[in-house]
């Protein structure tokens, strides 16, 4: 199964240890960057983009990964939004490569 996943705080923080760090108050990279390294640190195949982080493994394992990151952006606000998309196909791995490069490949076939 692939699951895509963006996790986003709102609100005060939740943890009075986290200040904001200046800048822009809208900006959410501290705590998305607190998801993503949870999402590395568990070693299942995994790729991160501007808006959705990808992670590939069976069920349980993945959302467990997912909570754990949901939980540790929750310390950033008081509020906590999640996006989650899931690909389950029993019995295929490898697919969060497996996809792009058939796409690749068809995109690499001379046109008419």
């Amino acid at each position: 199964m692939i699951v895509a996943f963006s996790v986003a705080p709102s609100g005060p923080p939740s943890d009075p240890s986290i200040a904001p760090s200046g800048g822009d108050p809208a900006s959410v990279h501290e705590a998305v960057a607190e998801a993503v390294r949870i999402v590395r640190e568990s070693g299942l195949p995994n790729r991160t983009s501007s808006m959705f982080t990808e992670i590939e493994g069976e069920w349980d394992e993945v959302m467990d990964v997912v909570k754990r990151a949901t939980a540790a952006v929750g310390r950033y606000g008081s509020r906590v939004s999640l996006v989650l998309k899931a690909d389950i196909r029993p019995g295929h791995t490898g697919e969060i490569d497996g996809k792009l490069e058939r796409v690749e490949s068809v995109l690499s076939r001379p046109t008419n």
